[in-house]
C-alpha cells in the first residue's frame, strides 16, 4: 500500500507556487534584494525542500529564527547559502556559529559584546528596535555602540514593523524615521525594514533588503485586500466512517452539536493534535466534490465530525478525502473562522499528515 493510501490526511505543499511568490515579491522589491524567512521549518512545510526549491531559483540569502535551525538548513542547502539567525547566540554558542558558516543577528548589548570577544572576523548583523519593544537595540544601547563600535564585521543593521499589516497606522511612518536615522549613523552597513507585510508599504521601505516570510506561504501580506500571493498548501482528511443520526441526536464531546433533522455524519482523520485548532470546532467546514459541508461538533485530538447530509452517499463514504485547505479555502479562511492568523494555521500543521511537494516547474 502506498503511503498516501494509508494516509489519514494528507498535505499537498506546491513548492512552484512558494517560488512563484517569492519571483513576485523580487519584482516588487527590486532593486532590493529579497531574502527568504524560513524560520520554524518554512512556518511548518518543510525547511529542506522550501529551501532548496528558494535556493534553485535565486535565493541567496536565510533567515531561521535559531541555532538548531540554522544547523539544519546549513546541512540541507551546503556552502553556498548565506543564513542568519535572528535569535542570535546564546552564551558559549560562538564557535558552533562559526563551525556552520551562520550569522548571527545581535540583539542586545551582551551578546554584541560575547560576539566582538570570541568570533574574530566572523561577521554579524545588528538589530535595532524602533518600536516594537522585542528584541533589538533600544535607543540608548545604539547610541553608546555607535560612540565606542565594537570589532564586528557588521553584513547588515536591521528592525522590524510591528504594524506593517496595517498600512494606515501611524506607527509604520515612525519606525520608518527612527531606522532611517539609526542606519544613517552606519552608512557602510546594508539596511532592513520590511518583512512580508512591510514590502507592500511601498519602496521607501524596501531599502537594500527584504525579508518576507508569511507571504511565500501564500498568507495575505495585505489583509482586507485582495491577497496577491498564490496559495501553496491543500490539505485533506480521509473519512473513517459515515452513520446516520436521528434528529435530537448529539454529536462530540459535550455533545455540543444537536441534529435539528435526521441525517449523516461522517468522521474524518483530523483533529487538534494535526494542527487542526480545537477552537475550529463547530465552524468551517470541509469540501467534497466542490460542496462545502459544514464542521459540527467539537474537534477532538484524532479526529472532527462533518455533517455531509446534502452530499450523495457514493460521494461521502469511508476512503473518500475531504478537502480542508484549497483554493477555495485557504489558510487566511480558516485562520478567521480560528480566530486567529494564518502564521498559525500554518505553523500548527502536524507531523502526522503525510506530505506530497509539488515541484516547480523547470526552467524555460
Amino acid at each position: 500500500m502506498s503511503p498516501v493510501s494509508r494516509a489519514g490526511a494528507v498535505l499537498e505543499i506546491d513548492l512552484g507556487a512558494i517560488v512563484a511568490n517569492w519571483r513576485l515579491l523580487v519584482q516588487i522589491a527590486a532593486p532590493a534584494e529579497c531574502a527568504a524567512v524560513v524560520k520554524a521549518n518554512a512556518y511548518g512545510l518543510g525547511v529542506a525542500p522550501v529551501a532548496t526549491a528558494l535556493a534553485a531559483a535565486g535565493c541567496r540569502l536565510f533567515f531561521v529564527a535559531t541555532l538548531d535551525e540554522g544547523i539544519a538548513l546549513r546541512r540541507a542547502l551546503g556552502a553556498a547559502a548565506e543564513i542568519a539567525v535572528f535569535n542570535g547566540p546564546l552564551p558559549g554558542t560562538a564557535a558552533e556559529f562559526a563551525a556552520h558558516a551562520l550569522v548571527p543577528v545581535l540583539n542586545d548589548p551582551g551578546q554584541i559584546a560575547k560576539w566582538a570577544e570570541a568570533a574574530g572576523p566572523h561577521p554579524a548583523m545588528l538589530h535595532v528596535d524602533t518600536g516594537m519593544a522585542r528584541l533589538g537595540l533600544s535607543a540608548r544601547e545604539f547610541a553608546a555602540l555607535v560612540e565606542a563600535p565594537p570589532r564586528i564585521r557588521w553584513r547588515l543593521v536591521m528592525s522590524h514593523l510591528a504594524c506593517a499589516d496595517q498600512p494606515a497606522a501611524v506607527l509604520n511612518a515612525a519606525q520608518r524615521a527612527r531606522f532611517a536615522a539609526a542606519a544613517a549613523r552606519l552608512p557602510e552597513i546594508a539596511a532592513s525594514l520590511a518583512a512580508s507585510s512591510g514590502i507592500f508599504l511601498g519602496p521607501s521601505y524596501h531599502l537594500d533588503l527584504v525579508r518576507p516570510g508569511a507571504a511565500l506561504y501564500g498568507v495575505n501580506p495585505q489583509p482586507g485586500c485582495p491577497n496577491p500571493m498564490r496559495q501553496v498548501v491543500r490539505l485533506s482528511a480521509r473519512i473513517l466512517q459515515v452513520r446516520q443520526i436521528d434528529r435530537g441526536e448529539t454529536v462530540g464531546y459535550g455533545a455540543a452539536h444537536v441534529m435539528a433533522a435526521p441525517g449523516r455524519v461522517a468522521t474524518a482523520a483530523v483533529g487538534y493534535a494535526d494542527g487542526w485548532l480545537r477552537s475550529l470546532s463547530r465552524r468551517g467546514g470541509g469540501t467534497i466534490a466542490g460542496t462545502r459541508v459544514p464542521l459540527i461538533g467539537r474537534v477532538s485530538m484524532d479526529l472532527v465530525t462533518f455533517d455531509v447530509s446534502a452530499i450523495p452517499e457514493e460521494l461521502a463514504r469511508p476512503g473518500v478525502m475531504i478537502e480542508l485547505l484549497g483554493t477555495g479555502y485557504g489558510v487566511d479562511d480558516a485562520a478567521a473562522d480560528a480566530g486567529t492568523i494564518g502564521y498559525e494555521i500554518l505553523t500548527a500543521l502536524g507531523a502526522r499528515y503525510h506530505r506530497v511537494y509539488r515541484p516547480p516547474d523547470p526552467p524555460q
